[in-house]
């Protein structure tokens, strides 16, 4: 089970690679879409223990 998660490991930093390679303005848009919605998911979690500790 470890040498299948090792090669899926490589699998997947190969296709990055190969993936910021072949369209990199792609590649950063997705980057950029993912940065934007962890972001999103923070500041609504922070509203969520907000309005259960009824600071708003």
């Amino acid at each position: 089970m470890v040498r299948a998660k090792k090669v899926l490991v490589w699998v997947l930093g190969a296709f990055a690679v190969y993936a910021i390679i072949t369209a990199p303005t792609q590649a950063a848009d997705i980057v950029h879409q993912v940065g934007q919605l962890l972001m999103q998911g923070f500041v609504n979690l922070g509203h969520f223990f907000d309005a259960l500790l009824g600071n708003k």
